[in-house]
Protein backbone atom coordinates (compact mmCIF):
# COMPACT_ATOMS: atom_id res chain seq x y z
CA UNK A 1 0.00 0.00 0.00
CA UNK A 2 1.36 3.41 -0.97
CA UNK A 3 2.41 5.71 1.84
CA UNK A 4 0.93 9.22 2.01
CA UNK A 5 3.15 12.28 2.45
CA UNK A 6 2.53 15.99 2.97
CA UNK A 7 5.24 18.51 2.05
CA UNK A 8 4.93 22.05 3.42
CA UNK A 9 7.51 24.33 1.79
CA UNK A 10 7.16 27.89 0.48
CA UNK A 11 10.10 27.58 -1.91
CA UNK A 12 8.52 26.11 -5.03
CA UNK A 13 11.70 24.58 -6.50
CA UNK A 14 12.51 22.69 -3.30
CA UNK A 15 8.87 21.71 -2.77
CA UNK A 16 8.61 20.19 -6.24
CA UNK A 17 12.04 18.55 -5.92
CA UNK A 18 11.08 16.73 -2.70
CA UNK A 19 7.73 15.80 -4.24
CA UNK A 20 9.46 14.20 -7.24
CA UNK A 21 11.84 12.26 -4.98
CA UNK A 22 9.07 10.58 -3.04
CA UNK A 23 6.67 10.14 -5.93
CA UNK A 24 9.41 8.01 -7.53
CA UNK A 25 9.69 6.13 -4.22
CA UNK A 26 6.02 5.15 -4.51
CA UNK A 27 4.52 7.72 -2.14
CA UNK A 28 1.27 9.56 -2.74
CA UNK A 29 2.37 13.16 -2.19
CA UNK A 30 0.41 16.35 -1.43
CA UNK A 31 2.19 19.69 -1.26
CA UNK A 32 1.37 23.06 0.29
CA UNK A 33 3.20 26.39 0.29
CA UNK A 34 2.09 27.41 3.78
CA UNK A 35 1.30 25.88 7.17
CA UNK A 36 -2.27 27.15 6.90
CA UNK A 37 -2.84 25.19 3.67
CA UNK A 38 -1.06 22.18 5.14
CA UNK A 39 -3.32 22.20 8.21
CA UNK A 40 -6.36 22.48 5.92
CA UNK A 41 -5.23 19.36 4.04
CA UNK A 42 -4.85 17.54 7.37
CA UNK A 43 -8.53 18.09 8.10
CA UNK A 44 -9.52 15.68 5.32
CA UNK A 45 -6.40 13.52 4.84
CA UNK A 46 -4.19 11.21 6.88
CA UNK A 47 -0.45 11.26 6.20
CA UNK A 48 2.23 8.77 7.14
CA UNK A 49 4.89 11.48 6.96
CA UNK A 50 4.90 15.29 7.06
CA UNK A 51 7.99 17.20 5.89
CA UNK A 52 7.89 20.92 6.67
CA UNK A 53 10.23 23.89 6.49
CA UNK A 54 10.64 25.84 9.72
CA UNK A 55 10.50 29.30 8.11
CA UNK A 56 7.11 29.72 6.43
CA UNK A 57 4.87 32.70 5.68
CA UNK A 58 2.33 33.12 8.51
CA UNK A 59 2.41 30.16 10.90
CA UNK A 60 5.93 28.74 11.10
CA UNK A 61 6.92 25.04 11.02
CA UNK A 62 7.38 24.73 14.79
CA UNK A 63 3.88 26.07 15.45
CA UNK A 64 2.43 23.73 12.83
CA UNK A 65 4.30 20.83 14.40
CA UNK A 66 2.89 21.71 17.84
CA UNK A 67 -0.68 21.87 16.51
CA UNK A 68 -0.32 18.56 14.65
CA UNK A 69 1.12 16.75 17.68
CA UNK A 70 -1.63 18.08 19.94
CA UNK A 71 -4.07 16.12 17.76
CA UNK A 72 -1.85 13.22 16.69
CA UNK A 73 1.18 12.61 18.95
CA UNK A 74 2.38 9.66 16.83
CA UNK A 75 2.56 11.65 13.59
CA UNK A 76 5.97 11.47 11.85
CA UNK A 77 7.00 15.11 11.39
CA UNK A 78 10.37 15.97 9.83
CA UNK A 79 11.68 19.54 9.90
CA UNK A 80 13.73 21.17 7.13
CA UNK A 81 15.84 24.18 8.06
CA UNK A 82 18.47 26.39 6.47
CA UNK A 83 19.61 27.61 9.85
CA UNK A 84 22.37 25.30 11.05
CA UNK A 85 22.03 26.13 14.72
CA UNK A 86 21.79 23.59 17.50
CA UNK A 87 19.11 25.75 19.11
CA UNK A 88 16.78 25.42 16.10
CA UNK A 89 17.27 21.68 15.90
CA UNK A 90 16.71 21.14 19.63
CA UNK A 91 13.59 23.30 19.55
CA UNK A 92 12.14 21.18 16.73
CA UNK A 93 12.98 17.89 18.45
CA UNK A 94 11.52 19.07 21.77
CA UNK A 95 8.33 20.04 19.98
CA UNK A 96 8.01 16.44 18.76
CA UNK A 97 9.84 16.32 15.42
CA UNK A 98 11.19 12.91 14.51
CA UNK A 99 14.31 14.44 12.96
CA UNK A 100 15.55 17.50 11.08
CA UNK A 101 17.27 17.96 7.71
CA UNK A 102 19.60 20.79 6.80
CA UNK A 103 19.42 22.73 3.54
CA UNK A 104 20.60 22.18 0.89
CA UNK A 105 18.59 18.97 0.96
CA UNK A 106 20.52 15.88 -0.11
CA UNK A 107 18.19 13.42 -1.83
CA UNK A 108 19.63 10.25 -0.32
CA UNK A 109 19.69 11.78 3.13
CA UNK A 110 16.03 12.79 3.14
CA UNK A 111 15.03 9.38 1.75
CA UNK A 112 17.01 7.60 4.46
CA UNK A 113 15.51 9.75 7.25
CA UNK A 114 11.99 8.99 5.99
CA UNK A 115 12.69 5.24 5.67
CA UNK A 116 14.08 5.10 9.21
CA UNK A 117 11.12 7.03 10.61
CA UNK A 118 8.54 4.79 8.97
CA UNK A 119 10.34 1.62 10.01
CA UNK A 120 10.77 2.77 13.61
CA UNK A 121 7.12 3.76 13.89
CA UNK A 122 6.04 0.43 12.41
CA UNK A 123 8.13 -1.54 14.89
CA UNK A 124 6.98 0.59 17.84
CA UNK A 125 3.33 0.24 16.84
CA UNK A 126 3.62 -3.50 16.36
CA UNK A 127 5.43 -4.10 19.64
CA UNK A 128 2.99 -1.91 21.56
CA UNK A 129 0.07 -3.79 20.03
CA UNK A 130 1.59 -7.16 20.79
CA UNK A 131 2.35 -6.23 24.39
CA UNK A 132 -1.27 -5.20 24.86
CA UNK A 133 -2.45 -8.49 23.39
CA UNK A 134 -0.25 -10.83 25.41
CA UNK A 135 -2.44 -13.56 26.85
CA UNK A 136 -5.31 -12.66 24.52
CA UNK A 137 -4.70 -12.72 20.78
CA UNK A 138 -1.72 -15.03 20.86
CA UNK A 139 -2.72 -17.57 23.45
CA UNK A 140 -3.46 -21.14 22.38
CA UNK A 141 -7.15 -20.41 21.80
CA UNK A 142 -6.14 -18.51 18.64
CA UNK A 143 -5.26 -21.89 17.05
CA UNK A 144 -8.68 -22.84 15.68
CA UNK A 145 -9.54 -26.52 15.35
CA UNK A 146 -9.91 -29.71 17.34
CA UNK A 147 -8.30 -32.30 15.05
CA UNK A 148 -5.85 -34.76 16.60
CA UNK A 149 -3.06 -33.34 14.41
CA UNK A 150 -3.66 -29.82 15.66
CA UNK A 151 -3.93 -30.87 19.31
CA UNK A 152 -0.63 -32.72 19.01
CA UNK A 153 0.94 -29.60 17.53
CA UNK A 154 -0.34 -27.46 20.41
CA UNK A 155 1.20 -29.85 22.92
CA UNK A 156 4.56 -29.63 21.14
CA UNK A 157 4.42 -25.83 21.18
CA UNK A 158 3.71 -25.80 24.92
CA UNK A 159 6.81 -27.90 25.54
CA UNK A 160 9.23 -25.80 23.52
CA UNK A 161 7.84 -22.25 23.78
CA UNK A 162 9.81 -21.17 26.85
CA UNK A 163 13.25 -22.34 25.72
CA UNK A 164 16.13 -20.70 23.88
CA UNK A 165 16.16 -23.34 21.14
CA UNK A 166 15.87 -22.36 17.47
CA UNK A 167 12.71 -23.66 15.84
CA UNK A 168 12.01 -24.52 12.20
CA UNK A 169 8.36 -24.35 11.13
CA UNK A 170 7.46 -26.41 8.06
CA UNK A 171 4.23 -26.17 6.16
CA UNK A 172 2.55 -25.06 2.97
CA UNK A 173 1.74 -21.43 2.25
CA UNK A 174 -1.20 -20.21 4.31
CA UNK A 175 -1.04 -22.85 7.06
CA UNK A 176 -0.34 -20.24 9.76
CA UNK A 177 3.40 -20.47 10.34
CA UNK A 178 3.67 -16.85 11.50
CA UNK A 179 0.77 -17.33 13.93
CA UNK A 180 2.59 -20.27 15.51
CA UNK A 181 5.79 -18.21 15.69
CA UNK A 182 3.96 -15.41 17.51
CA UNK A 183 2.34 -17.87 19.92
CA UNK A 184 5.74 -19.37 20.72
CA UNK A 185 7.17 -15.90 21.37
CA UNK A 186 4.28 -14.74 23.53
CA UNK A 187 4.38 -17.86 25.64
CA UNK A 188 8.10 -17.51 26.30
CA UNK A 189 10.20 -15.46 28.69
CA UNK A 190 10.79 -13.01 25.83
CA UNK A 191 7.16 -12.01 25.53
CA UNK A 192 7.72 -8.40 26.64
CA UNK A 193 10.55 -7.93 24.14
CA UNK A 194 10.23 -7.35 20.37
CA UNK A 195 8.92 -9.93 17.92
CA UNK A 196 10.32 -9.00 14.51
CA UNK A 197 8.97 -10.87 11.45
CA UNK A 198 11.07 -10.74 8.27
CA UNK A 199 10.00 -12.33 4.99
CA UNK A 200 13.18 -13.26 3.13
CA UNK A 201 11.34 -13.64 -0.19
CA UNK A 202 9.80 -10.16 -0.29
CA UNK A 203 12.95 -8.09 0.35
CA UNK A 204 15.27 -7.84 -2.69
CA UNK A 205 18.50 -9.78 -2.17
CA UNK A 206 20.67 -6.68 -2.52
CA UNK A 207 18.73 -4.98 0.31
CA UNK A 208 18.20 -7.92 2.66
CA UNK A 209 21.69 -7.78 4.17
CA UNK A 210 21.46 -4.14 5.20
CA UNK A 211 17.87 -4.66 6.39
CA UNK A 212 19.02 -7.48 8.66
CA UNK A 213 22.39 -6.17 9.83
CA UNK A 214 22.15 -2.43 9.26
CA UNK A 215 25.05 -0.38 7.90
CA UNK A 216 27.41 2.41 8.84
CA UNK A 217 27.62 5.72 7.06
CA UNK A 218 29.66 5.44 3.87
CA UNK A 219 29.39 1.64 3.70
CA UNK A 220 28.23 1.92 0.09
CA UNK A 221 27.08 4.54 -2.40
CA UNK A 222 24.01 6.24 -0.98
CA UNK A 223 24.72 5.26 2.65
CA UNK A 224 24.65 8.85 3.87
CA UNK A 225 23.60 7.84 7.38
CA UNK A 226 24.17 4.86 9.66
CA UNK A 227 21.16 2.57 10.01
CA UNK A 228 20.25 -0.01 12.64
CA UNK A 229 19.32 -3.43 11.27
CA UNK A 230 16.25 -5.44 12.16
CA UNK A 231 18.35 -7.95 14.11
CA UNK A 232 19.59 -5.17 16.38
CA UNK A 233 16.03 -3.84 16.75
CA UNK A 234 14.98 -7.30 17.96
CA UNK A 235 17.64 -7.53 20.70
CA UNK A 236 16.29 -9.52 23.64
CA UNK A 237 13.35 -10.81 21.64
CA UNK A 238 12.51 -13.17 18.79
CA UNK A 239 13.33 -12.95 15.09
CA UNK A 240 10.98 -14.78 12.73
CA UNK A 241 12.63 -15.44 9.36
CA UNK A 242 9.90 -16.56 6.98
CA UNK A 243 10.78 -18.24 3.67
CA UNK A 244 14.38 -18.75 4.81
CA UNK A 245 14.87 -21.15 1.91
CA UNK A 246 14.96 -18.11 -0.41
CA UNK A 247 17.97 -16.58 1.35
CA UNK A 248 21.17 -16.40 -0.71
CA UNK A 249 24.14 -18.59 0.21
CA UNK A 250 26.30 -15.53 0.94
CA UNK A 251 23.78 -14.21 3.44
CA UNK A 252 23.34 -17.68 4.95
CA UNK A 253 27.02 -17.57 5.97
CA UNK A 254 26.51 -14.28 7.83
CA UNK A 255 23.33 -15.51 9.51
CA UNK A 256 25.16 -18.63 10.66
CA UNK A 257 27.72 -16.44 12.44
CA UNK A 258 24.96 -14.63 14.29
CA UNK A 259 23.45 -17.92 15.42
CA UNK A 260 26.82 -19.25 16.56
CA UNK A 261 28.29 -16.12 18.18
CA UNK A 262 25.20 -13.99 18.96
CA UNK A 263 27.03 -11.02 17.45
CA UNK A 264 25.96 -8.58 14.76
CA UNK A 265 28.30 -6.64 12.49
CA UNK A 266 26.69 -3.86 10.40
CA UNK A 267 27.65 -3.62 6.74
CA UNK A 268 30.83 -1.58 6.42
CA UNK A 269 31.73 -1.81 10.10
CA UNK A 270 34.79 -3.48 11.64
CA UNK A 271 33.13 -3.88 15.03
CA UNK A 272 30.61 -6.47 16.19
CA UNK A 273 28.02 -5.97 18.89
CA UNK A 274 26.71 -8.66 21.24
CA UNK A 275 23.02 -9.43 20.98
CA UNK A 276 20.49 -11.80 22.53
CA UNK A 277 18.17 -13.29 19.93
CA UNK A 278 16.00 -16.33 19.51
CA UNK A 279 15.41 -17.44 15.93
CA UNK A 280 12.25 -19.02 14.58
CA UNK A 281 12.43 -19.81 10.88
CA UNK A 282 9.89 -21.08 8.40
CA UNK A 283 9.71 -22.43 4.89
CA UNK A 284 7.42 -24.32 2.54
CA UNK A 285 10.45 -25.79 0.77
CA UNK A 286 12.21 -29.10 1.30
CA UNK A 287 15.43 -27.80 2.86
CA UNK A 288 17.13 -31.21 2.94
CA UNK A 289 16.73 -31.45 -0.83
CA UNK A 290 18.07 -27.90 -1.11
CA UNK A 291 21.06 -28.94 1.02
CA UNK A 292 21.79 -31.92 -1.26
CA UNK A 293 21.47 -29.70 -4.35
CA UNK A 294 23.78 -27.05 -2.88
CA UNK A 295 21.10 -24.38 -2.49
CA UNK A 296 21.14 -24.32 1.31
CA UNK A 297 24.03 -24.67 3.77
CA UNK A 298 24.00 -27.90 5.77
CA UNK A 299 25.55 -26.28 8.87
CA UNK A 300 22.89 -23.55 8.89
CA UNK A 301 20.15 -26.14 8.40
CA UNK A 302 21.16 -27.96 11.59
CA UNK A 303 21.51 -24.66 13.49
CA UNK A 304 17.95 -23.53 12.72
CA UNK A 305 16.52 -27.04 13.01
CA UNK A 306 17.07 -27.74 16.71
CA UNK A 307 13.30 -28.27 17.00
CA UNK A 308 10.96 -28.83 14.04
CA UNK A 309 7.22 -28.30 13.90
CA UNK A 310 5.29 -29.59 10.90
CA UNK A 311 2.02 -27.71 10.38
CA UNK A 312 -0.32 -29.95 8.39
CA UNK A 313 -2.27 -28.55 5.43
CA UNK A 314 -6.00 -28.09 5.86
CA UNK A 315 -6.86 -30.91 3.45
CA UNK A 316 -5.26 -33.33 5.95
CA UNK A 317 -7.41 -32.07 8.83
CA UNK A 318 -10.76 -31.49 7.18
CA UNK A 319 -12.50 -31.78 10.56
CA UNK A 320 -11.11 -28.32 11.42
CA UNK A 321 -12.72 -26.59 8.44
CA UNK A 322 -16.14 -25.98 10.01
CA UNK A 323 -14.60 -24.50 13.18
CA UNK A 324 -12.54 -22.13 11.05
CA UNK A 325 -15.56 -21.13 8.98
CA UNK A 326 -17.61 -20.33 12.09
CA UNK A 327 -14.72 -18.43 13.69
CA UNK A 328 -14.13 -16.15 10.70
CA UNK A 329 -17.85 -15.62 10.08
CA UNK A 330 -18.16 -14.18 13.58
CA UNK A 331 -14.88 -12.26 13.39
CA UNK A 332 -15.52 -10.55 10.04
CA UNK A 333 -19.17 -9.76 10.74
CA UNK A 334 -18.08 -8.00 13.94
CA UNK A 335 -15.19 -6.23 12.23
CA UNK A 336 -17.44 -4.90 9.46
CA UNK A 337 -20.28 -4.00 11.79
CA UNK A 338 -22.67 -6.40 10.06
CA UNK A 339 -25.34 -8.66 11.51
CA UNK A 340 -24.29 -12.20 12.42
CA UNK A 341 -23.94 -14.44 9.39
CA UNK A 342 -24.52 -18.14 8.88
CA UNK A 343 -23.88 -20.48 5.98
CA UNK A 344 -26.72 -21.98 4.00
CA UNK A 345 -26.64 -25.81 3.83
CA UNK A 346 -25.67 -25.61 0.15
CA UNK A 347 -22.80 -23.18 0.80
CA UNK A 348 -21.58 -25.22 3.78
CA UNK A 349 -21.56 -28.41 1.71
CA UNK A 350 -19.44 -26.75 -0.98
CA UNK A 351 -16.98 -25.37 1.58
CA UNK A 352 -16.63 -28.68 3.43
CA UNK A 353 -15.88 -30.69 0.27
CA UNK A 354 -13.37 -28.12 -1.03
CA UNK A 355 -9.66 -29.00 -0.63
CA UNK A 356 -8.45 -25.51 0.42
CA UNK A 357 -5.12 -25.37 -1.47
CA UNK A 358 -4.48 -21.96 0.10
CA UNK A 359 -5.09 -23.42 3.59
CA UNK A 360 -6.22 -21.23 6.50
CA UNK A 361 -5.34 -18.01 4.68
CA UNK A 362 -7.71 -18.99 1.88
CA UNK A 363 -10.49 -19.68 4.41
CA UNK A 364 -9.99 -16.17 5.77
CA UNK A 365 -10.12 -14.60 2.30
CA UNK A 366 -13.20 -16.55 1.19
CA UNK A 367 -15.20 -15.77 4.33
CA UNK A 368 -14.14 -12.11 4.43
CA UNK A 369 -15.33 -11.74 0.83
CA UNK A 370 -18.60 -13.55 1.48
CA UNK A 371 -19.42 -11.43 4.55
CA UNK A 372 -18.56 -8.29 2.63
CA UNK A 373 -20.78 -8.92 -0.41
CA UNK A 374 -23.75 -10.62 1.28
CA UNK A 375 -26.60 -8.34 2.33
CA UNK A 376 -28.70 -10.96 4.06
CA UNK A 377 -28.07 -13.13 7.13
CA UNK A 378 -27.49 -16.26 5.06
CA UNK A 379 -24.37 -16.75 2.97
CA UNK A 380 -25.37 -18.55 -0.22
CA UNK A 381 -23.33 -20.37 -2.91
CA UNK A 382 -23.39 -17.25 -5.10
CA UNK A 383 -21.42 -15.43 -2.42
CA UNK A 384 -18.54 -17.90 -2.83
CA UNK A 385 -15.75 -17.74 -5.44
CA UNK A 386 -16.41 -19.47 -8.75
CA UNK A 387 -13.56 -21.92 -8.08
CA UNK A 388 -15.48 -23.32 -5.07
CA UNK A 389 -18.85 -23.34 -6.83
CA UNK A 390 -17.48 -25.34 -9.76
CA UNK A 391 -19.31 -28.69 -10.04
CA UNK A 392 -17.29 -30.43 -12.75
CA UNK A 393 -13.66 -30.94 -11.80
CA UNK A 394 -10.73 -31.20 -14.17
CA UNK A 395 -10.20 -34.71 -12.84
CA UNK A 396 -13.69 -35.76 -13.94
CA UNK A 397 -13.06 -34.21 -17.35
CA UNK A 398 -9.77 -36.10 -17.61
CA UNK A 399 -11.45 -39.45 -16.94
CA UNK A 400 -14.21 -38.71 -19.42
CA UNK A 401 -11.72 -37.76 -22.13
CA UNK A 402 -9.20 -40.52 -21.34
CA UNK A 403 -6.32 -38.05 -20.86
CA UNK A 404 -2.78 -39.15 -19.99
CA UNK A 405 -1.12 -37.86 -16.79
CA UNK A 406 0.82 -35.29 -18.84
CA UNK A 407 -2.35 -34.16 -20.65
CA UNK A 408 -4.26 -34.03 -17.38
CA UNK A 409 -1.53 -31.90 -15.76
CA UNK A 410 -1.46 -29.52 -18.72
CA UNK A 411 -5.26 -29.22 -18.67
CA UNK A 412 -5.23 -28.58 -14.93
CA UNK A 413 -2.64 -25.79 -15.19
CA UNK A 414 -4.37 -24.09 -18.12
CA UNK A 415 -7.74 -24.14 -16.37
CA UNK A 416 -6.61 -22.92 -12.95
CA UNK A 417 -3.66 -20.65 -13.69
CA UNK A 418 -5.79 -17.50 -13.54
CA UNK A 419 -7.41 -18.59 -10.27
CA UNK A 420 -4.58 -19.94 -8.13
CA UNK A 421 -0.98 -18.88 -7.54
CA UNK A 422 1.97 -20.89 -8.85
CA UNK A 423 2.62 -22.35 -5.40
CA UNK A 424 -1.03 -23.36 -4.94
CA UNK A 425 -1.13 -25.12 -8.32
CA UNK A 426 2.13 -26.93 -7.54
CA UNK A 427 0.74 -28.02 -4.16
CA UNK A 428 -2.47 -29.33 -5.73
CA UNK A 429 -0.52 -31.32 -8.32
CA UNK A 430 1.97 -32.60 -5.74
CA UNK A 431 4.99 -31.20 -7.59
CA UNK A 432 7.56 -28.47 -6.90
CA UNK A 433 7.40 -24.99 -8.41
CA UNK A 434 10.58 -25.79 -10.32
CA UNK A 435 8.89 -28.84 -11.92
CA UNK A 436 5.87 -26.71 -12.75
CA UNK A 437 8.14 -24.11 -14.38
CA UNK A 438 9.87 -26.83 -16.42
CA UNK A 439 6.50 -28.17 -17.61
CA UNK A 440 5.36 -24.68 -18.60
CA UNK A 441 8.54 -24.23 -20.62
CA UNK A 442 8.00 -27.59 -22.32
CA UNK A 443 4.40 -26.71 -23.21
CA UNK A 444 5.27 -23.13 -24.25
CA UNK A 445 2.79 -21.90 -21.64
CA UNK A 446 3.40 -18.51 -20.06
CA UNK A 447 2.82 -17.98 -16.35
CA UNK A 448 -0.30 -15.99 -15.44
CA UNK A 449 0.37 -12.57 -13.93
CA UNK A 450 -0.14 -12.07 -10.20
CA UNK A 451 -2.60 -9.29 -11.02
CA UNK A 452 -4.66 -11.67 -13.16
CA UNK A 453 -4.91 -14.14 -10.29
CA UNK A 454 -5.83 -11.37 -7.86
CA UNK A 455 -8.49 -9.93 -10.19
CA UNK A 456 -10.02 -13.38 -10.81
CA UNK A 457 -10.36 -13.99 -7.06
CA UNK A 458 -12.19 -10.72 -6.41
Amino acid sequence: MAKNMLIVEDEETLRESIKRIFTKEGFSVDAAESAEKGLALLESNVYDVIISDIILPGIDGIEMLTRVHDQSPEQIFIIVTAYASLETAVKALRAGAYDYIMKPVIHEEVKQVVRNAIRQKSLQSENLLLKREIGKEYDFSSIIGESAALQGLKNEVRKIADTRSSILLLGETGTGKELFARIIHHNSGRSTMPFVPINCSTIPENLLETELFGHVRGAFTGAVMSKKGLLEEADGGTVFLDEIGDMSLALQVKLLRVLEDQEIRPVGSTKSAKTDLRFITATNKDLMTAVKEGGFREDLYYRINVMTLNIPPLRERKEDVQSLLEHYLTAYAGEMGKQAKELSPEALALLLQYDWPGNVREVQNVIERAVLISDETLILPEHLPESIRRTESVFEEAIAKGLSIEEYTSSFVRKYQNIYSEQEIANMLGITRKTLWEKRKKWGLKKASLQAVTDKRK
